[in-house]
């Protein structure tokens, strides 16, 4: 399925969890953080930015984590594996020009940027840019998804809800 949006966010929502997807609106570089290396990775206009709430939760939230990596240039920190803060993770953030939802990853600990721990309902779901927008494969029908507007210093969270 093909989506158009330019600054907006696009959720897309499968039973109790969701994904919120960002597009890259001005290049920037990446850092992201592991315990012993630091990668750095380039973004370019229209690359995505997507933010995996394997277990439900807030959507403001993950607004702002959304804003904090694309507006701010927030680096992302990859923990290492069993980490016992993984756990705690309630949501995720993968950024490039295609992502795929894996369930079987565990969360914070992948600094390839193409993999982003999803939920169950959502493992195989590949989010690719496009030129105005993006491409979902593996999505079904009984996923909900929906376009929130976004204005420059404002979130706007009316028309998130209801959900």
């Amino acid at each position: 399925m093909i989506f158009k949006f330019t600054d907006e966010y696009l959720c897309v929502r499968k039973e109790n969890a969701f994904i919120l997807i960002g597009r890259v609106l001005s290049p920037f570089t990446l850092f992201i953080e592991t315990y012993s290396e630091e990668y750095c990775q380039y973004l370019e206009y229209g690359e995505l930015v997507i933010v995996s709430a394997p277990e439900d939760g807030d959507i403001g939230q993950a607004i702002i984590l959304l804003e904090l990596i694309r507006e701010y240039h927030s680096p992302l920190i990859v923990l290492p594996k069993n980490h016992p803060g993984s756990k705690r993770l309630r949501m995720v953030v993968s950024a490039g020009d295609m992502i795929e939802l894996n369930c079987s990853i565990e969360r914070g600990t992948h600094p390839e940027q193409h993999l982003l721990c999803g939920s169950e309902k959502m493992t195989g779901i590949v989010i690719q840019k496009t030129e105005d927008g993006v491409t979902i494969s593996g999505i079904t029908d009984d996923a909900q998804v929906n376009i929130i507007p976004r204005e420059k210093g404002k979130i706007s969270f009316e028309s998130v809800l209801p959900f």
